[in-house]
């Protein structure tokens, strides 16, 4: 039991392609459950409100922060972590932008920052610099003052990263 009154349960979801079941209680964190039961510490926590975008994921091709979702939710769900991404090479060229362009730094809203451009390019293969802007909003870094991570982001686009 947990201070919540609740039981644990058994949750099936899809994890980077691989079908998982796991033993959670329902109102536990996706983010909790990747990082502490699967061992997928690319996934950040930043803030735990919700705020901060480093626990972004894919779920079901939606970019969600992972800390704002009980993984009762993420029952058949998809979720596609940052370490789902290793291989597509659509995805690794971005990555690669990302080190070119000065774009990640200390590391800990790279993992997001990623994943939400990932998304922005499945959607927009060619976006606008607002584009971009609106599609990274809800990733916040403290080191890079955003200019390298946009440039990066217009980088990947430019050379296709996303058809």
């Amino acid at each position: 039991m947990t201070k919540t009154g609740g039981v644990q349960c058994e949750i099936s979801l899809t994890v980077n392609g691989e079908p998982r079941t796991v033993r959670a209680y329902p109102m536990d964190r996706l983010l909790d459950v990747l990082r502490q039961q699967l061992g997928l510490t690319g996934t950040k926590e930043g803030c735990g409100e919700g705020e901060c975008g480093a626990c972004s994921v894919l779920m079901d091709g939606a970019l969600v922060d992972s800390c704002l979702v009980p993984v009762l939710q993420a029952q058949g769900a998809d979720v596609v972590t940052i370490e789902g991404l290793g291989g597509d090479a659509r995805a690794c060229a971005l990555q690669e932008t990302f080190l070119e362009y000065g774009g990640a730094q200390c590391g800990i809203c790279t993992p997001g920052m990623i994943l939400a451009a990932v998304h922005l390019l499945r959607e927009k293969p060619e976006p606008t610099t607002d584009d971009i802007r609106q599609g990274l909003a809800g990733n916040l870094c403290r080191c890079t003052g955003y200019v390298q991570i946009f440039e990066a982001v217009a980088a990947a686009a430019r050379r296709g990263v996303a058809r």
